[in-house]
């Protein structure tokens, strides 16, 4: 009993080792992830636009589905914090590059998982990226408070919290995924490009999805690309509410574990790969 907890402790201080030490490398690009931040509220600021001619052009206390002017402004600032929150930052471009370049081969001889070892890099990417985003963020959307809708309750807020974890998990389960095709093909660009796509168009990003046909949004949620965005943000709004919320927290859950599954039977059958061809 006491050497299996000693093992967990040890291996726990390891993997928070290289969580520390991604902060620590991350830190050193800091000024480029403030400009990445500041530059991306851009777009925002054209979509928020965008909507704004919507609405006005439909007269006042218009609606768009079910999202009044605020609504929609606030589903948007949403979006941008969750995204801060969960999304890759080049993990699976460095994930392939890793397999690519033979790099891959000094995790093979060392008692380190490399799936957690990428997973402590990723998570100590989104806490610096967030450390020095969040100024310009809170700046922004405090300008924008009058649009800002806060959760019905605290009881949204903690399974909105709970919900962004798991996209987070999620979004890298499937980015690792997809970074372990280097092990069967030479360039992973138009997989990685394609799997973004479906990404940006189904969960959320571009409009609420419950905007679209109800057939069309059902359809999307047989897939897991909305519980990458806009399932977290419906919760926080207050759209996702009692057994709508259980169900969909669970289904999000099983998603993260196929994803975490299917991850791992992508780097089984690779190393298998890659040391029959001499890696």
């Amino acid at each position: 009993m006491g050497d299996t907890l000693g093992a967990k402790r040890s291996a726990m201080k390891k993997y928070w080792h290289v969580l520390n030490i991604g902060i620590q490398n991350n830190l050193t690009y800091r000024l480029n992830f403030l400009a990445r931040a500041v530059f991306g509220l851009i777009p925002l600021v054209a979509i928020l636009y965008v909507w704004q001619k919507i609405y006005s052009g439909n007269g006042a206390g218009s609606t768009v589905g079910t999202y009044s002017l605020a609504q929609m402004i606030s589903y948007y600032l949403l979006t941008t914090v969750v995204d801060a929150l969960t999304a890759v930052n080049e993990d699976d471009w460095q994930i392939a590059a890793d397999i690519k370049d033979g790099n891959i081969s000094q995790f093979l001889l060392k008692p380190i998982d490399y799936l957690w070892y990428r997973l402590c890099l990723f998570l100590s990417g989104r806490v610096t990226y967030l450390a020095v985003a969040a100024t310009p963020l809170a700046i922004f959307i405090l300008y924008l408070h009058q649009y800002f809708v806060l959760p019905p309750n605290w009881t949204a807020f903690g399974a909105f919290l709970i919900s962004t974890a798991l996209t987070a998990l999620l979004q890298f389960f499937m980015s690792y995924t997809m970074a372990m095709l280097a092990f069967w093909v030479l360039e992973v660009s138009t997989f990685i490009f394609i799997l973004f796509a479906f990404e940006y168009l189904a969960s959320g990003h571009l409009f609420p999805l419950d905007i679209l046909p109800h057939g069309l949004e059902q359809a999307l949620f047989l897939t897991p690309f909305p519980y990458q965005l806009y399932f977290p943000v419906s919760i926080y709004m207050g759209k996702a509410v009692g057994m709508d919320l259980i169900r969909g927290l669970l289904i999000q859950g099983l998603w993260v574990i196929a994803a975490y599954g299917l991850a791992r039977f992508a780097w089984r059958r690779g190393i298998k790969h890659y040391s029959a061809v001499g890696g």
